[in-house]
């Protein structure tokens, strides 16, 4: 994993991680923000220009994207803006691109910070396609669907929409021969009002997953439940997905750490805390929102959001070393606060740990109030793998 840092002065910051396995295929992660303060159109087309620059200099082309997630601290007046430029829409289709908005604001001086991943195989440019907010990236014979902003504002409790975003996530799932059981890697749910809707949201994926198949004793999804908002102030929980047809059942593997975090499920919760998927050249890892918490599920260093963050990088490590991966293998981070005053400190104390390694900070409230802090992360290393399909 090789880092960059293009920095345009005091202007913008892009942080990247660079892998590139022996297939020649290269993943890469990009986390752009302003440093000035400006209005929304001025910060949007600094983080985009910027975002363009470290593109040609890495030598990538901007059609290799495959994921944008925008972090906005002001989405209802912010939306103008991102339809308006390409690459922050997330319905060009002359640039496929799974393209997602959050509310949650990136702190500092941002009113936008970007998160992108972008994928170039020197054989061949990306069999790309985006329909109903899904982007399709066909790979050999196996295909990756990127989900974004799937909602059901109709609903009228948190409840109701999360089982509405569920029955229709199965049912694109289907027309694609693919379950939630057997081909969803990963999920994120954005909760308004976090602390009193997030209950609603539990339940109805606890009683979803228990009807599909997901139970104590098979597995759940990795999964980030935290703070934040559509553009359509009436979807209190809105979704972004990653599903993987044609991935076997032996290249998955469920990460638990039972010496540093408890089974989720034993507090009513349904998600696994992490996920890794092997391939020929390279394995992915998939950190779940991780917080301060001991095995049998107690919020430790109440109050202290420094401790809180040394626990957590313990636990996201202790999840990482499972899946035979490092911290040092991370190749994406981002890092919740519920206290914007919080929010410089987080920086600089991951700044610190991690050097140029891209981390995006949002500041967005944990789904439980005692909590100060959660990183979620992805990983990748290499792997030597034969029998299984390339990436």
């Amino acid at each position: 994993m090789d880092f960059y840092s293009f920095d345009s002065g005091t202007i913008a910051s892009v942080k990247v991680s660079r892998f590139q396995g022996p297939s020649g295929v290269v993943e890469c992660h990009l986390a752009a923000r302003p440093l000035e303060y400006a209005g929304i159109d001025a910060q949007l087309d600094c983080v985009l220009r910027a975002y363009r620059n470290t593109l040609d200099s890495l030598g990538l082309d901007v059609r290799t994207a495959v994921l944008r997630r925008f972090f906005c601290s002001d989405l209802a007046n912010q939306v103008a803006a991102l339809e308006a430029r390409p690459l922050s829409n997330p319905h060009n289709v002359d640039d496929p691109c799974a393209v997602s908005w959050v509310r949650q604001s990136p702190g500092g001086p941002a009113k936008v910070a970007l998160w992108a991943y972008h994928v170039s195989d020197p054989e061949s440019a990306l069999d790309k396609s985006l329909r109903d907010g899904s982007l399709t990236l066909r790979r050999g014979g196996v295909a990756h669907h990127w989900t974004t902003g799937a909602t059901c504002p109709a609903a009228e409790t948190p409840y109701d929409q999360t089982r509405g975003i569920f029955e229709k996530y199965e049912a694109f799932l289907r027309t694609r021969e693919m379950t939630l059981a057997d081909n969803v890697v990963r999920t994120w749910f954005f909760v308004q009002n976090v602390d009193a809707n997030y209950q609603g949201l539990v339940v109805a994926r606890r009683e979803f997953f228990a009807e599909h198949g997901l139970t104590p004793a098979t597995h759940f999804i990795a999964s980030t439940g935290i703070e934040g908002a559509h553009a359509d102030a009436a979807a209190t929980v809105a979704m972004d997905a990653y599903a993987i047809s044609g991935v076997r059942p032996e290249q998955i593997e469920y990460l638990a750490a039972l010496d540093h975090l408890g089974p989720t499920h034993v507090y009513g919760v349904t998600f696994e805390r992490g996920a890794s998927v092997a391939w020929r050249d390279r394995k992915h890892v998939f950190i779940s929102g991780t917080a301060s918490i001991d095995p049998q599920g107690a919020i430790l260093h109440p109050g202290d959001v420094a401790r809180q963050l040394d626990r957590t990088l313990d636990n996201v490590e202790a999840l990482l070393k499972q899946a035979g991966a490092a911290l040092k293998d991370l190749c994406m981070v981002i890092v919740y606060v519920r206290d914007a005053s919080d929010h410089a400190f987080a920086q600089r104390r991951m700044r610190e740990r991690f050097g140029d390694a891209p981390i995006g900070y949002a500041v967005a409230p944990v789904c439980r109030p005692g909590w100060l802090i959660e990183v979620e992360g992805q990983a990748i290393l290499p792997a030597s793998n034969p029998g299984l399909p390339a990436f």
